[in-house]
């Protein structure tokens, strides 16, 4: 269990940059927040893989590069495989007497939910069955985002996106989005967790947890999209808090089997809160989809008190 680690704020902000500034992401994209988080809770050194997508090709424009680690990018479905891979050859120089035995290295793959949900999934699978001591954080702004926002398998019912309009015969995406934490929970890896940027002190913890697991681990981290999902810029943290508050992205964390809820809202609001937040859902308030937000409240309603009978049963 990985329930001992604590921060220390202070030092932690103090950490060497790892992502330079200057990148190309969006005004009041949360990728780039989430990612220093997780790089600045890390202590030593680190090696990237990252997966075709947003943060890749906005962070490493030919000749720039936005890394002050060591970072490889190969394909849009093998970022896993790929920090696996220099994960072996890093045991392999160990074991040849090639790298000191006390050198401790972390390797860190970033893959947004289209790399996650859907492309890279049986790669992430193989990774966390072989188990390789590395960390997959899925940066989920539940669509494909960097080709033009084209529903993934983490997109919610209801959104529109570019291949899942809102019309008069569709009402957005009909399908619920993926149980992504869950799956990879089913693995039965050392730990697995769901966190969002707003709330910097349990991501952090969250990312040391992952660190020192004995194993694989994964973090599924929500990253508001304010071209995707259309909000304001500067609305970013604030929706991210929202979909915590309605418990449409509750704050969790699985330690070695054991569900630990993480944040429980003192007033649960409906889901409609972060739903009217956001231009992609602007269209479900027309009267004809009444049913609809129903539906999703219904929905959200029933896998928060799934989560607490599991946690209640942990």
């Amino acid at each position: 269990m990985t329930d001992r680690i604590r921060i220390n704020l202070r030092q932690i902000v103090n950490n060497e940059e790892r992502l330079a500034p200057g990148h190309r992401l969006c005004a009041g994209c949360a990728e780039p927040t989430a990612v220093r988080q997780i790089l600045h809770a890390i202590e030593g050194p680190v090696v990237l893989s990252t997966a075709t997508g947003c943060l890749e090709v906005s962070t490493t424009v030919y000749p720039y590069t936005s890394w002050r680690v060591p970072w490889i990018h190969s394909a849009f479905e093998n970022a896993s495989t790929t920090i696996a891979g220099a994960e072996a050859a890093y045991k392999a120089l160990k074991r040849a007497g090639k790298i000191p035995e006390d050198r401790q290295i972390t390797f860190v793959a970033f893959g947004g939910d289209g790399a996650s949900y859907d492309i890279g999934l049986q790669w992430i699978s193989g990774v966390l069955e072989r188990g390789h001591k590395v960390i997959y954080v899925c940066l989920n702004n539940e669509a494909y985002m960097n080709t033009g926002i084209q529903r993934s398998g983490a997109t919610p019912r209801g959104a529109h996106t570019t291949t899942s309009p809102a019309g008069e015969v569709l009402p957005g995406k009909t399908q619920w989005r993926k149980p992504f934490t869950r799956i990879m929970a089913a693995h039965d890896i050392p730990y697995v967790a769901q966190a969002s940027p707003h709330n910097y002190r349990d991501l952090m913890m969250k990312a040391k947890k992952a660190a020192a697991a004995d194993g694989p681990a994964v973090l599924n981290v929500l990253v508001p999209c304010p071209r995707g999902w259309r909000h304001e810029s500067d609305q970013t943290m604030a929706i991210a808090k929202l979909a915590t508050d309605t418990c449409y992205w509750p704050l969790y964390e699985v330690d070695h089997g054991k569900t630990i809820i993480n944040y429980k809202p003192r007033e649960k609001l409906p889901v409609t809160e972060w739903l009217k937040a956001q231009g992609r859902f602007r269209h479900l308030f027309r009267p004809a989809y009444a049913g609809l937000l129903q539906e999703i409240q219904a929905k959200v309603d029933e896998e928060w008190e799934r989560l607490l009978k599991e946690e209640a049963n942990s």
